[in-house]
Parts: C-alpha cells; structure tokens; sequence
C-alpha cells in the first residue's frame, strides 16, 4: 500500500485490455476507488471493448438514446457508466478507449471542469497531430477534426481523485453507430446537420488507415510523451473488487436499465 501517492514521482500505465463491456467499465471504477484510498498510484489506461457495446452516461436513458433492439439483433451489449454523457458506441474493429485516473492536486487546471478534460484529452490531439491531422478540443468535452467530432470523453470524481475516459475513433463504422445510437432530430437541428453523419467523423474517413496496434501505439507514445509513465499491472485489490462490481453492479439489469 502506498501511504501517499501524491509523494510517487511515476503513473502506472497498464497496457491494453480486450475485454467486455461490464468488465471494463468495473476496472475503471476499481481503480478509481483504490486511488481515493490511497493504495495505488495515478494511472492511465488503453483498452478496447469486445465486442462492440454501447455505454451510456450514469444520468440518461437507455431507451431514450440507443436503439435497444437494433442492439439486440447485432449482438451489441449496454452498460451504464459512473460517469456523465450521452450514449458512446465502442467499435472494437474501430475504436480504443482511454482513461485517467488522477488527483486533481496533480497539476492546477485539475482543479477546473473546463480545463481539466482539455488537459487529460490532451495526448489525443497531440497523437492526431502527430499523424498531421488539424485537431482541436470543442465545448466542454470533445475533439473535433474539420469540424466532426472524432473524440469524446466523460468524467466523475470521487475524494478528489478524477476518472476520465473517453473515446478515439480511428476506424469506427458510422453506419452501426448510426444505427444503435438514437440522436434526435432537435439536436441535430441545433448544430445545423440532418444527420449524425455530418457531425462524426474516424482516421479512416480523414483519409488515414491503421490497425488497432498502431493506433494503440500512437495512444501510448503520446500519453508516455505527457505523462511520468511507467508499465505496471492491476493489483489484486483492484481485480477482486473489479469482480464485485461486475457482480452486484455491471453485470446486472438494475443497474445498466435503471433509466
């Protein structure tokens, strides 16, 4: 156990996971939570959903905003978040999730909503420019290229320990998020599109392929680029209780279709 992490000069990077939705989402909260007590240090990981799933933010609806039984047919499980947000496709042909766990006495811009996304976002715009990709951050939460939205993240804190995640699409098929994913036609209206289409866009339809290892290792350079980063692994702590969360949270329908 570590008495004070705020003391440890290293982040913990634990290198990518491929695992299913409630799985994922039980590790990020595990995390935070042996954070907030003090027992492991600030971390970030990469980590890809399997298969392809959908979360949705910890205040919305299921039905309101994804296509429950277009979900169904294809096989695309729902899991709810702790964090904020709407409904995120996660394409695991397509798409790489990231995600911080940090105090926010780490740096001073922690302390602030606004800034605290652009500053633990950052690495992605650094990533995509590093390929030449023009990106910048947009409202609160996203990463826009030409002006479509190819990023988004969500966060929650917990004794002032922060969890961010959030998405990098490089390959994501649209048509499928298009299909589960439900956007109403008001908001559509309101950024001046008629369809989602207009306002998301991948790599791939930018004009740059790449498999998952290779924007996995673009993802990983750039954190280890802005971050004191070191490979670690998940104790087993943070595994037992991931496995609890799983059980009594993650894995059932009480939880995932509260709303």
């Amino acid at each position: 156990m570590l008495a004070d992490c705020n003391m440890v000069e290293f982040m913990r990077f634990i290198p990518l996971i491929v695992a299913r939705p409630e799985v994922q989402m039980a590790i990020d909260e595990a995390i935070l939570i042996a954070r907030s007590e003090g027992k492991v240090p600030d971390t970030v990981r990469l980590y890809v959903f399997k298969p392809s799933s959908v979360t949705i933010g910890r205040f919305q609806s299921v039905r309101h905003d994804v296509n429950v039984e277009k979900a169904e047919e294809l096989g695309i499980p729902i899991v709810r978040r702790i964090t904020g947000g709407g409904s995120v496709f996660h394409d695991e042909y397509g798409e790489i999730t990231y995600s911080v766990i940090i105090d926010e006495n780490y740096h001073p811009s922690l302390k602030n909503i606004y800034e605290s996304y652009r500053f633990l976002a950052g690495p992605l715009v650094d990533a995509l420019q590093d390929l030449g990709v023009k990106a910048e951050f947009s409202g609160l939460n996203d990463i826009v290229v030409n002006g479509k939205k190819i990023s988004g993240s969500a966060q929650t804190r917990k004794r002032g320990v922060i969890l961010q995640h959030g998405t990098f699409m490089y390959a994501t098929r649209l048509e499928v998020l298009g299909s589960v994913l439900k956007v109403s036609k008001e908001k559509l209206k309101d950024k001046g599109i008629k369809s989602i289409f207009e306002r998301v866009t991948t790599l791939e339809k930018e004009g740059i392929e790449m498999s998952r290892e290779e924007a996995y290792n673009l993802l990983k350079n750039s954190f280890f680029r802005a971050f004191p980063l070191e490979e670690g692994e998940l104790t087993k702590y943070e595994l037992e209780l991931a496995e609890k969360l799983i059980e009594e949270k993650y894995g059932r329908k009480e939880w995932n279709f509260q709303r």
